[in-house]
């Protein structure tokens, strides 16, 4: 997982890959934010980018740095096959004492690729046929967490826990972390990765440094989604058939807005496809909204891990454009052609 990968944040981010490259990494940090907003991501993103060997910066542009992709530690954490790597969440009770979240492993490895994600733990719990109202983080998973971080690093670099919704976790285990993160260890750090700050025990959150991720595309009120949905999918329809008179008219349309109403539009454009993009791969509900049962069905299955990334880079690229007094209709005009060509490679 890169930066580019993720959509918006890019304040946040920025400030992230400045702070590790001043080398003043803090042990234990929260990051609070819907799922859908990218929080786990940026956990995932930030580890990466800690890791990476050839780290990329930029001059101009967004984004003033990001992971290479390439080099081994890079390949091994987007895969999440890192050694040093770990993983808590909550898990279903299934009867046994011994059930904890190394009993799910594999299969929360295998819904972040699937999601990239930006699944919920609802969306999780579906996986596993499991109750979330049951689910929690119980002592037996802080107490391997524990383990393995008194344990050398296999790879002589960091070693890294993702605590993913953290709130879950019981008294005990709060307790059983919470000498970790008094006394942390050396090249170690563990995120908490939540969507509520006002949840986690205050034993923990005094011990930790808190990151807000921003709520991209979910800002909308009720009246702007239905104006936007309208929108968006007589958009999209003009998108297959290109007839240039009629796409005019809607880039016409979209174009009359003001900037951060163009702004927002694209926001909820790119949380669309992103749900889309869930639909096609993972089975999760998408509900375009447009009225026609059909479209709404169909659509979804256009957005694909063929297209998923050239559709979120020309959607970000526009709203880099229209941040900076770009003419609004050329973008739109452009944007069209690139989601237009992106949805032939489904």
């Amino acid at each position: 997982m890169q930066f580019k990968d993720i959509v918006g944040q890019r304040d946040i981010i920025n400030r992230l890959t400045a702070v590790i490259d001043s080398g003043r990494v803090s042990h234990a940090q929260h990051i609070v934010g819907d799922e859908r907003d990218g929080s786990l991501q940026l956990a995932w993103a930030y580890l990466q980018y800690l890791c990476c060997e050839h780290r990329q910066h930029y001059n101009d542009g967004d984004l003033r740095a990001d992971s290479c992709g390439e080099c081994p530690n890079c390949k091994k954490i987007s895969q999440l096959m890192h050694p040093d790597l770990h993983f808590i969440f909550p898990n279903p009770p299934n009867g046994s004492n011994s059930v904890s979240a190394e009993d799910y492993m594999r299969e929360f490895r295998d819904f972040m690729l699937s999601t990239q994600a930006l699944g919920t733990l609802n969306d999780f719990n579906e996986t596993l046929s499991g109750d979330v109202k049951t689910s929690m983080i119980r002592e037996t998973d802080a107490a391997n967490i524990v383990k393995v971080l008194n344990m050398k690093p296999y790879e002589g670099g960091w070693r890294m826990v993702v605590v993913w919704n953290a709130h879950r976790m019981n008294a005990s285990a709060a307790n059983e972390l919470l000498k970790t993160l008094e006394e942390p260890l050396p090249q170690t750090i563990i995120l908490l990765v939540d969507n509520d700050d006002k949840r986690l025990l205050p034993t923990i959150e005094s011990r930790v440094q808190t990151i807000k991720v921003k709520g991209e595309g979910l800002k909308f009120k009720v009246e702007e989604n239905a104006e936007f949905a309208g929108m968006l999918v007589g958009w999209l329809r003009m998108l297959f058939k290109l007839k240039m008179k009629e796409l005019s008219m809607q880039v016409d349309k979209m174009a009359t807005l003001n900037r951060e109403q163009l702004k927002l539009f694209l926001q909820y454009a790119m949380k669309v496809m992103r749900d889309c993009f869930l639909n096609t791969a993972a089975g999760m509900e998408c509900h375009l909204g447009s009225g026609d049962e059909k479209f709404d069905s169909q659509f979804p299955k256009m957005i694909t891990t063929n297209n998923i990334e050239l559709v979120q880079s020309a959607i970000d690229d526009a709203i880099f454009a229209i941040e900076r007094n770009a003419y609004a209709k050329i973008v739109m005009m452009e944007l069209s052609f690139r989601i237009s060509k992106a949805l032939k490679k489904r």
